[in-house]
């Protein structure tokens, strides 16, 4: 019996039943065999599918969404009944296992490893068996670390992974209850990420409904119905250009020296909206620019930050999530005596502004409410003051929402892998501006709504880590012999193993790699 490593291995070899078998993966799978390495792929379907590790999803099933496709010309294939593991990956995805249930022309790279099991081991009870040991991560004590990546040879597998074995027909019934069990499992899966998806609508359709002025009441609306009068936003939008001006007085100018802001020599009125933008909006209610309600719009630092919480932090892209929060558990630093502060110091209400980021997320919002304090920001993020009577929060959600996300992908400029909005672009973005006592309830009807979705997000997040742990107990139990009942009339495993040795034996000597070759020519053939 090869030598097998029980180190972190997550049952007791022990504890198996009398008619099982412990062993190593190469003393019970014939066939152990890397794929092949190929610099020239393609999606068209010419060729034939190269399988690749993410072929191999985190649930152990085949994932064929995403497919390449290699020349015919090497004939090293996978077939129906073979198992894929995954043998080169970051560290915590060496291991993912899968077995093959389909009848199709595949390859496979040089990054998988085939396992072909022989008559009387079960590949899917090998496939969900090495897919249990890398979900309970015994495979992260297993793999050899190279640069950004690591690897387990198929010497390694083969020789010293231990695996258990049942008598053949009791391979059979335990993948069976397995599928059952998984099949409702799955099911209830599914359910649970309707919800989720179903949430994340709700939360959408809040974000549309802010930006049309059907959350609330309109502010025009109540005064109608109760008889009085009200401010107008366009109105406060006057106010707000002119408080906008006054602060653009000899205090002002003084107080943001040193600041990164190019100021001009006078002050400059901001743009109004375009005439030709003729969508309608809610009664009392007005279109605006950020740069109309804004006193400053400004870059974070490029400064190097450091891992030393003695000094000022400073809130990064990753910091922004995609749904308008502020994510602070990672933080890096900046020294006190950074020559950029005061300048760059966030205050309370701060809007922030993702301005470069992968396509789908640049643009992402959100308003820094004094946690942690002080603060700054990095050169990825734009900082806007808005100026009284125009809430950043509410600017924020208009950002956040479908009609910020069909404005981004209007003006987004696509540099090398990133995307960017730059200042002056955000600057120009229009966004409808309700009455500021209607923002004030719509903020308040927006945070109880959202508080909702949040609680239900959590409690179906803590169902799925339920469904993925009890997945892993079903496994567990299903490999300890505790999933199905041991048959007496079964073969004892003992005796599988001995036949498959004396097989192994009776095979014709030859090189490894010519005889692997030739056997593969002739199949394919």
């Amino acid at each position: 019996m090869s030598r097998t490593i029980t180190s972190h291995y997550p049952l007791s070899l022990e504890a198996i039943p009398s008619s099982w078998e412990s062993t190593s993966v190469g003393d019970a799978i014939r066939d152990i065999h890397p794929g092949f390495a190929s610099g020239v792929h393609n999606q068209e379907g010419l060729g034939i599918p190269h399988l690749r590790p993410m072929n191999v999803d985190r649930e152990g099933k085949l994932d064929l969404t995403v497919v390449k496709y290699v020349s015919p010309e090497n004939p090293l294939r996978i077939r129906a009944g073979d198992v894929l593991f995954n043998n080169t990956n970051s560290a915590e995805l060496i291991g993912k296992t899968t077995h093959i249930g389909i009848a199709a022309e595949l390859a496979f790279s040089n990054h998988m490893t085939r396992l072909r099991p022989g008559h009387g081991i079960d590949p899917r009870f090998v496939g969900y068996q090495l897919h249990f040991l890398w979900m309970t991560g015994y495979f992260l004590h297993r793999c050899t670390h190279h640069v950004n990546q690591a690897s387990i040879s198929s010497s390694t597998l083969a020789e010293t992974v231990p695996l258990v074995v049942p008598p053949s027909l009791e391979q059979v019934r335990i993948v069976e209850e397995i599928e059952k069990q998984f099949t409702r499992l799955d099911a209830a899966v599914a359910a649970l990420k309707r919800v989720q998806a179903d949430l994340q609508r709700y939360r959408a359709a809040v974000l549309k409904a802010v930006c049309e002025g059907s959350l609330v009441p309109t502010e025009a609306a109540l005064a109608r119905r109760e008889g009085r009068s009200y401010e107008p936003a366009s109105v406060l939008l006057e106010r707000i250009l002119a408080e906008r001006r006054s602060r653009w007085g000899a205090t002002a100018v003084a107080k943001q020296q040193g600041m990164g802001v190019n100021r001009k020599s006078q002050y400059a009125e901001p743009s109004a909206v375009a005439t030709d933008d003729r969508t309608q909006v809610p009664d009392g209610w007005i279109k605006a620019t950020v740069e109309q309600v804004s006193s400053l719009v400004q870059y974070g630092s490029s400064a190097k930050t450091n891992e030393d919480s003695d000094g000022v932090a400073v809130l990064r892209m990753g910091n922004l999530t995609g749904d308008g929060r502020l994510d602070v558990a990672k933080l890096k630093y900046l020294p006190k005596n950074h020559d950029e502060f005061p300048g760059l110091l966030l205050d309370e209400g701060d809007l922030l502004f993702n301005r470069t980021n992968s396509a789908e997320l640049v643009g992402k919002s959100a308003v820094y409410a004094g946690n942690p304090s002080p603060c700054s920001f990095a050169s990825y993020l734009i900082r806007v003051k808005t100026v009284r009577g125009c809430d950043s929060r509410y600017v924020a959600l208009c950002l956040n929402s479908n009609l910020g996300r069909t404005w981004i992908k209007s003006v987004v400029s696509q540099q090398v892998g990133q995307a960017n909005v730059n200042g002056t672009k955000l600057q120009a973005f229009v966004f409808p501006m309700p009455p500021q006592s209607e923002q004030s309830r719509i903020l308040a009807e927006v945070e109880r709504r959202l508080s909702i979705i949040d609680e239900h997000e959590v409690l179906v997040e803590k169902d799925l880590i339920r469904a993925d742990r009890l997945r892993q107990a079903i496994l567990r139990e299903a490999f300890a012999g505790k999933l199905v009942p041991q048959d007496p009339n079964d073969e004892p495993a003992s005796a599988l193993l001995e036949r498959i040795h004396a097989e192994r034996k009776a095979e014709p000597k030859a090189s490894p790699d010519r005889g692997r070759w030739k056997k593969e020519a002739q199949h394919v053939s």
